[in-house]
């Protein structure tokens, strides 16, 4: 554990311990503890209370005097977990402990898998059907998308034998999750009823999948070294070029969709559903409407080329400006800005005498950009300027008294122009998004 300590963190760094209380955390702690003279870290816990269990406020009672022997802070961190979540309870605690996680100020975010978590991993993705990323398992140290710090798993290493002789050795206590006895989850059961038979038949066979985790790491590696390769010349921006990974043989075609895909911050999708995605793009007519729903986001074709796009936010009303410096608009999911100027943009004083409010298309809008033309159809003037479709349907758009004003992206109506020395005001569209996700409506300001 010390060389994964001495290869990857550095003097100073601020150490957070994923601390359940369990035996694996609490020898992580207590190695952890020993050595963070040596190694010159700032070490702290974090407890996740998932309240699943009747002892849970127990195990948080234990992991604070554990970390007041050992003068650490701990921070206690309550999630709720629903009985209905959709992604059933496994996951749904996964995923909320990663959502604290993601918070924490520190540098590194400590967690206490060990080497035979990994050989359980691979047989659970093997029989998943994965390739060789999902294969690769767990990685020691890894960069979460949207987390503050980085993960780091030291004891990836070190058998859960020599983990509990630690602890013996050391007159360690820990808590025991009755859950983890609960044969319906299938990494229990593939724990206490798979692996000791595997192990019986086959000595070593932990650290022999370990090591083929390790050798699937290097391969995905590989893959991903290709998929750069080939990006070059297809990938510019946000979009893929459909001919360019048409021009490709399937596998080679699917591991830059892959790579596409991952690289917008979505889930990879299952085999299935890459192959889909791979057949509508090259193979669909040129003028049909490619759409495939990735459950994290979905894959749009839009004028020969991909796009990874967000979830549409949901239906809401519109709202109402009273002259706020911005305002977010939930139907578009983004904020709209509005700036001052002067002799241009739109009259300030004809705007605020009536009622203004901010929307998204309902159908039927028609928006006049020249002095004494027509009223046109919005649906046209989107088409015309390009817009891609996702981005129509989450357009904001502003109203006076009921009629369209301006439409992001498109322009407004001239009869609401400030003249020259006006006092006007002008709306640009802001992505909470950082404005870099093609299904935001960051890019219509």
């Amino acid at each position: 554990m010390g060389d994964a300590l001495a290869r990857h963190v550095f003097s100073g760094a601020r150490l957070v311990l994923a601390l359940s209380g369990g035996l694996d955390s609490v020898v992580l702690l207590h190695v952890l503890a020993s050595l963070r003279g040596r190694h010159r870290f700032a070490l702290a816990a974090v407890h996740v209370h998932h309240g699943l269990s009747p002892h849970a406020s127990d195990w948080a009672d234990f992991c604070e005097r554990l970390c007041a022997a050992h003068a650490l802070d701990l921070q206690v961190e309550r999630v709720h977990i629903a009985g209905d979540d959709p992604a059933g309870t496994e996951a749904a605690a996964r995923r909320e402990r990663h959502r604290v996680f993601a918070r924490l100020d520190a540098d590194f975010v400590l967690t206490a898998h060990h080497l035979d978590d990994q050989a359980e991993t691979v047989l659970l993705q093997l029989l998943r059907g994965a390739g060789p990323k999902g294969l690769a398992a767990m990685p020691q140290l890894r960069r979460p998308a949207g987390w503050r710090a980085a993960q780091l798993r030291p004891l990836l290493d070190v058998s859960r034998r020599a983990i509990r002789a630690h602890a013996q050795r050391h007159g360690l206590a820990w808590v025991e999750d009755e859950s983890n006895l609960d044969l319906r989850y299938r990494r229990n059961a593939l724990r206490r009823d798979i692996m000791p038979r595997l192990a019986a038949h086959f000595p070593g066979s932990a650290p022999t999948l370990a090591r083929a985790a390790a050798l699937q790491a290097e391969a995905a590696g590989l893959l991903d070294d290709l998929a750069a390769l080939d990006a070059q010349g297809a990938v510019r921006g946000d979009r893929l070029d459909c001919a360019a990974l048409a021009a490709l043989s399937a596998p080679r075609a699917r591991n830059l969709l892959r790579h596409f895909i991952e690289g917008r911050g979505c889930p990879l999708p299952s085999a299935r559903v890459l192959d889909e995605a791979r057949l509508q793009l090259v193979d669909a007519r040129h003028d049909a409407r490619v759409r495939v729903n990735l459950k994290a986001a979905e894959l749009w074709r839009f004028r020969g080329h991909a796009y990874v796009v967000s979830p549409a936010p949901a239906p809401a009303p519109a709202v109402y400006w009273h002259g706020e410096q911005s305002l977010w608009v939930p139907g578009a999911g983004c904020r709209v800005e509005f700036r001052p100027t002067t002799g241009h943009g739109l009259k300030r004083g004809l705007l605020t005498s009536g009622t203004v409010t901010l929307d998204v298309r309902r159908g039927g809008e028609r928006l006049r950009l020249h002095p004494g033309g027509p009223h046109r159809s919005l649906k046209n003037l989107l088409q015309e300027a390009a817009v891609p479709p996702w981005q129509r349907a989450r357009l904001p758009l502003l109203y006076q008294d009921g009629q369209l004003v301006w439409a992001a992206g498109i322009g407004f109506d001239p009869a609401f122009g400030a003249a020259p020395g006006e006092a006007g005001v002008m709306p640009h569209v802001v992505s909470q998004a950082a404005a870099q996700d093609s299904g935001g409506c960051g890019v219509l300001s």
